[in-house]
């Protein structure tokens, strides 16, 4: 008898090592994004998944979550099981300028999260309305400084609003500013009327310039961009020092074992070297910048410090 007990025991224990040390991943992976369909941060996180669907057989499901200020989606990743298998797709907006515009964050940038990797890099466009009595910087500030108080700008994201409000800083004027849950909501209102300017990421903005929908002013980079390169940068149109940019990045719940981190940004790594994804890179004027999660980690608190002397700098004060 005892015999047959070792070898049923054997059995039973090598018939229970798949479900005990299955590969990750083995079932499907929600990305979490705190933006709306059709931002920029929501077209990145629908190639990442078709990529790495494609490439290793793997179901990664996108999960809009906007709103909240991105609280509603940092939130519900924080909460989430440390198993791998809910992940946050997020930018500056939640992860570097969130604590120095808000009082109460229902989340910890640092404590409640595993970084995973940083993915890319981009800048803004200021724009306006086709018809907007305003062809350049120069001008829309002129307008506005005839009519202070009376235009309206938009914004669905930090990086939207601050670059928004640096411009106010840099050029001396006072337009009010209209929160959006996202920015695309935000550009409807735009090529509506409803508001007469915003600053938003390139990736929604290249083809509503292009196509004659919405008028660029200028971009938020350094130097002018290949993707739009009749318009000039913030300084060149006269305002010194002006420089904007904000970045992606991937997180997943604190506590996550190092092992499923660094192989979900094995993942994130190789989708962003497809060809799919330069090819997005390319089209919305945007940068492949991977870091792996250490890396990440250290830029994350440089940018912090960062964003944190840009909005003291531009007088937000927290609400």
């Amino acid at each position: 008898m005892r015999p047959l007990f070792y070898l049923c025991a054997a059995i039973a224990f090598a018939l229970a090592q798949p479900a005990m040390a299955q590969p990750y991943p083995s079932k499907p992976i929600r990305m979490i994004v705190p933006f709306g369909a059709g931002s920029g941060t929501d077209q990145v996180a629908r190639a990442l998944a078709q990529a790495i669907g494609k490439a290793d057989n793997v179901t990664v499901v996108v999960d809009n979550r906007p709103g909240g200020n991105g609280f509603i989606a940092a939130q519900a990743v924080s909460n989430a099981e440390p198993d791998g298998y809910t992940m946050l797709l997020t930018t500056n907006s939640t992860h570097a300028a969130a604590e120095h515009l808000y009082k109460n964050l229902p989340y910890d940038p640092v404590k409640d999260f595993t970084p995973v990797a940083l993915l890319r890099k981009g800048y803004l466009v200021m724009v306006t309305q086709p018809d907007f009595p305003a062809a350049t910087v120069a001008e829309f500030t002129a307008r506005a400084k005839r009519d202070p108080g009376v235009l309206n700008f938009g914004s669905g994201s930090s990086s939207s609003r601050v670059s928004a409000e640096l411009y106010k800083q840099l050029s001396g004027v006072d337009i009010v500013h209209v929160p959006y849950k996202s920015n695309p909501n935000a550009l409807t209102d735009l090529m509506g009327g409803q508001i007469q300017v915003m600053f938003v990421d390139t990736s929604s903005a290249v083809s509503l310039v292009k196509n004659g929908k919405l008028r660029g002013l200028a971009v938020s980079s350094t130097k002018r961009l290949d993707i739009l390169p009749m318009l000039p940068t913030m300084e060149e149109a006269g305002l010194k020092g002006y420089e904007m940019s904000y970045w992606t990045a991937a997180y997943l719940p604190r506590n996550t074992s190092p092992h499923i981190a660094t192989r979900l940004g094995e993942l994130l790594k190789q989708a962003m070297n497809s060809p799919e994804l330069k090819q997005l890179m390319e089209k919305t004027g945007t940068e492949v910048a991977f870091g792996d999660g250490e890396m990440l980690k250290q830029f994350q608190a440089s940018e912090t410090e960062k964003w944190a002397r840009i909005i003291k700098a531009a007088g937000i004060q927290p609400e």
